[in-house]
């Protein structure tokens, strides 16, 4: 058996070996320290006094050395403490809706898809019940709740359910499916409201809080920070709608919708509303609608049950390279009006195109989304202070809002194309060309002698439905198209709504 003993002549070298594998040792620590700790020295002593981790009993944790928790710990005590003040706050809606299918009878045999080559007879009208499920926040004691227009759109029942377990109808108070809000009221006056916090002071970084129904979760908590202010992704009203989203990557996932984003003061700073996935799932990618543009919305609904906004009655821009340089703009940050309806508050208060807003009522205007989202929140009568800048010289003028209608914004879409006068499609203005269940296109209202439209025997009272396959809204968009297809000297094929008729016209430019 070999000696294992080492021989003394060894035993100074050993040791010697031993110091320097030590000191390599001791020096590899300390150069693998974070760097806060390396300049801190109270943190290095600490680290130097600590008593190496013992491993306690079986199922028992055992401290890790160095570890100063008081941050985490103050952290984790502030979303405990936003949980609890915020739960009976949030609640749960449950939504059922009842949908009338009618189907054609199909003979027996027939292969699917083949019943639209026949004028088959209507089968029996079948009922099919859909349920669904949301999120919403209390925000008066007296039962009032902030969600989701998508929420409740088209249910016929909905039953709250509060953080105690008990449940309560709800009745729909008003809709508006421009910000993708609805107000639900609920026969109970002892409820907690949340309290509305200031969400254009909320910056990117900040902490904040998301609590909703997940999947039927009711009562999820989850946490992340501000991604991102002023998205506007097009979403709402198939991009007609008022967006100024928060982006946050606090969880947001299927039946989160309509409920309360907060920050670490238990503050509601928005309204829970999208995600952006390709699973359907959180990515991490969520908006929600800042209480900025909700407030508003919400307060028009309990006093009038819909929304009145302001109207302004000028085009907006944006202020960058092309338009500094089309325009001839001297300020280099702001709002660019394009364009002014004549006899409207921009146009009665002096305001002309080329005109640059720089603030209204001492808020910067910095975009045109920001400038339109904020005109829209204010009341028909109010009266705000802009701040031009023309031609490099700054101006105040004071303005009275009117009323923003389907009427007055139908003028923002209409103009002469081919020789013919056009308005948009409004329930006013199909009404009074005798059309019912029109969503798009353009009315025409007059024809100049010798022009296209004449020449291809157009006629007043037409609607100009689609223009290259593309459903039409404003005569700018027709015009915009026509040019691009006579650019590529292609013809276009345009759809015309005549009565009951529909009738094909190639434009050939």
């Amino acid at each position: 058996m070999p000696n294992t003993e080492m021989s003394p002549s060894w035993k100074p070298i050993s040791g010697a070996l031993g110091a320097m594998i030590l000191g390599s040792l001791v020096t590899g620590a300390v150069m693998t320290v974070p760097g806060f700790m390396r300049h801190d020295p109270g943190a290095q002593e600490a680290v130097a006094t600590q008593p190496a981790a013992v491993a306690g009993p079986v199922g028992q944790a055992s401290p890790l050395p160095g570890q100063n928790l008081g941050a985490a710990q103050d952290l984790s005590t502030a979303f405990r403490n936003v949980a609890n003040l915020m739960r009976p706050s949030v609640v749960s809606i449950n939504t059922k809706a009842t949908q009338i299918i009618r189907g054609q009878r199909v003979p027996p045999g027939l292969p699917p898809g083949f019943e639209q080559f026949f004028n088959l007879p209507e089968g029996q009208p079948q009922r099919r019940e859909e349920s669904g499920m949301g999120s919403g926040v209390i925000v008066r004691s007296d039962g009032y709740i902030l969600t989701n227009n998508h929420v409740v759109e088209g249910a016929d029942e909905l039953e709250v359910e509060f953080s105690d377990g008990r449940k309560a109808p709800g009745r729909i108070i008003g809709t508006d499916p421009q910000t993708d809000l609805a107000v639900v009221k609920v026969d109970r006056t002892d409820l907690k409201a949340a309290s509305l916090g200031n969400s254009d002071a909320i910056q990117v970084g900040d902490w904040v809080v998301a609590i909703g129904s997940p999947f039927g979760l009711d009562q999820t908590v989850t946490a992340g920070i501000i991604s991102g202010k002023n998205r506007i992704r097009g979403i709402i009203g198939d991009g007609a709608g008022f967006e100024d989203f928060l982006q946050t990557d606090a969880a947001i996932n299927p039946g989160n919708s309509g409920g309360p984003l907060v920050n670490l003061r238990g503050e509601l700073v928005g309204i829970n509303t999208a995600i952006m996935s390709r699973s359907g799932s959180s990515a991490g990618i969520g908006f929600a609608i800042p209480v900025s543009l909700a407030a508003p919305v919400l307060n028009s609904i309990i006093e009038n049950g819909t929304v009145r906004r302001g109207f302004l009655g000028a085009s907006l821009g944006p202020v960058n390279e092309e338009t500094i340089e089309g325009y001839q703009l001297k300020a280099k940050r702001g709002v660019l009006i394009e364009s002014v309806l004549e006899g409207m508050p921009a146009d009665q208060a002096g305001i002309q195109p080329g005109d640059v807003v720089v603030a209204i009522d001492g808020r910067p205007m910095r975009t045109h989304a920001q400038m339109r989202n904020y005109v829209a929140s204010r009341p028909p009568g109010a009266q705000m202070l802009l701040e031009l800048d023309r031609d490099g010289k700054p101006l105040q003028v004071r303005v009275d809002l009117k009323e923003r209608t389907e009427e007055v914004m139908a003028q923002f879409g209409s103009g002469e194309v081919m020789g013919a006068e056009l308005v948009p499609v409004t329930p006013a203005t199909a009404q009074k060309y005798g059309y019912r269940n029109l969503e798009s296109g353009l009315i025409i209202t007059g024809i100049k002698d010798n022009s296209i439209a004449e020449r291809d025997g157009l006629e007043v009272g037409d609607v100009i439905q689609t223009a290259g396959g593309l459903p039409l809204t404003s005569a700018r968009q027709l015009e915009v198209i026509l040019d691009e297809y006579k650019r590529q000297s292609q013809p276009c094929r345009v759809t015309i709504r005549r009565g009951n008729q529909m009738l094909l016209m190639v434009v050939r430019e």
